[in-house]
């Protein structure tokens, strides 16, 4: 009788224990939490740059009326040079071929697309001569002025807010993604955004 009581309390024993070590196993730490939590902020983050960046990388050429040609680009038309910065997948470290150069400011802008959907933060470029009766430049952060610009769907004839501005060259490219992809008089990148070919 002894031995089925020790047996009996040595199996409740295992099962208390087993319980509790599973209990421990399901119930994640502290540290793993934040970690999940910060993987999940950095998808997050990455899931917006491409909601951001799903844009026409290709255009016509055409370029606004009034803008200017640069007049001592450091990087001339039909010169090459290597993309340092990426709006859309596969255009950092592409090598580009110079289509247009041109003097004007560049502000990253804020806006909610015509189409619906969600707001777009931060894109990445409009020039001063896209956007609607907009007055001198620069225009000051927060300001809110229309764009004719059709960089991406549901970006032509938006309300959009003037995140930065800087003062630079911009240049229209050709260069083909680091996946393989041809992309024809890409708007715009940035003299910053530019390393020399070594």
């Amino acid at each position: 009788m002894k031995k089925m009581y020790f047996l009996s309390l040595s199996l409740s024993l295992l099962l208390v224990f087993g319980a509790c070590s599973t209990n421990e196993e399901a119930q994640p730490t502290n540290e793993e939490t934040e970690n999940a939590g910060q993987e999940q902020t950095n998808d997050a983050t990455s899931e917006e740059h491409m909601d951001h960046s799903q844009m026409d990388m290709s255009s016509s050429g055409e370029v606004p009326e009034g803008l200017k040609e640069a007049e001592n680009p450091k990087y001339p038309v039909g010169s090459k040079a290597v993309i340092t910065d990426a709006h859309m997948p596969g255009m950092k470290g592409a090598e580009a071929t110079i289509a247009g150069t041109y003097d004007t400011t560049v502000y990253t802008i804020s806006y909610t697309p015509t189409t619906g959907g969600e707001r777009v933060e931060d894109h990445k470029w409009v020039i001063h001569e896209e956007l609607i009766d907009a007055g001198e430049a620069p225009l000051a952060p927060g300001t809110e002025v229309k764009t004719n610009a059709a960089h991406m769907e549901g970006m032509e004839g938006a309300t959009v807010e003037i995140d930065s501005a800087e003062q630079t060259t911009v240049y229209m490219v050709d260069f083909t993604t680091t996946d393989g992809e041809e992309v024809k008089n890409h708007k715009w990148v940035t003299e910053g955004e530019l390393s020399p070919v070594e």
